[in-house]
């Protein structure tokens, strides 16, 4: 992998190039070079030499917000990033937030509209369903426990069947799309592993498709996750036939209070 390292570590200096964003901070620029970059990264195990370490998830917060103030985004540091902060439970125990029967999605950061930084609950046994992430960089960190990690390839024909009413952020049940007949292969299987705690690994959909499962009958995991640039539609799949079907993509919590769940 060609390394980032030495490109663009000073993002405020691009601050002038911006081009007109919305309300929230989001530019259209930006959002076309982090797409861009799912072409060719894929990512770093290690932190960078001589590079900002953060101590704490306020550091963490803060760093990430500013390497975000630029369009130009050095992706590699935002990978250091994640995996320079170790994990503390007395810091992010406020946004963790359970729930019996699935595992939740609690936004912990909006990023001034650029990402999203957000922390994932995993009771014994949960697991999410196989799905991609909407062309933009998933870095997933093991704050507590362990996550197993599958990935697969993409079907052979990835056309987004049919819109499901399924909530993957408050766990709202589909309406049987799964009784309609598809004909199609079974997914390929590519790799799994095991993501222990401060752990670091990092998807985007040029790297394929992945399902997270907690292993676990006996303990529950926590885990932080950033998405930029943010979405809120993804897709998920069949592992029998590979039967794709776009998804609401929401949170059981924001800033660690409750969301409301969505009829």
């Amino acid at each position: 992998m060609t390394s980032l390292a030495v490109m663009e570590l000073n993002n405020n200096n691009n601050n002038n190039n911006k081009s007109c964003g919305d309300e929230n901070g989001r530019t259209e620029e930006g959002e076309k070079y982090l797409r861009e970059l799912t072409k060719t990264f894929t990512g770093i195990d290690k932190p960078l030499k001589n590079a900002r370490k953060c101590e704490t998830l306020t550091d963490l917060i803060g760093e990430l917000r500013r390497t975000f103030d630029s369009d130009h985004v050095n992706i590699e540091y935002v990978n250091h990033l994640m995996l320079s902060y170790q994990s503390n439970p007395a810091e992010w125990r406020k946004f963790a937030k359970f729930d019996r029967y699935r595992y939740t999605r609690n936004l912990v950061d909006a990023g001034n509209g650029k990402y999203n930084l957000m922390i994932l609950c995993w009771n014994e046994g949960h697991a999410s369903a196989i799905h991609d992430h909407a062309d933009s960089h998933c870095f997933m960190k093991m704050l507590k426990g362990q996550l197993m990690e599958t990935r697969y390839a993409w079907p052979k024909d990835a056309s987004v069947t049919e819109d499901s009413k399924a909530d993957i952020g408050n766990g709202q049940p589909g309406s049987g799309q799964d009784e309609i007949e598809y004909n199609g292969d079974e997914l390929e299987e590519l790799s799994r592993s095991t993501l222990e705690t401060n752990g670091v690994c990092y998807i985007n959909d040029t790297l394929g498709l992945h399902r997270v499962e907690n292993p676990s009958h006996t303990d529950v995991a926590v885990s932080l996750h950033l998405y930029c640039p943010p979405f809120d539609v993804c897709s998920i799949f069949n592992k029998q036939n590979g039967k794709r079907t776009k998804c609401k993509v929401t949170f059981w919590s924001k800033f660690g209070k409750r969301e409301s769940a969505v009829n």
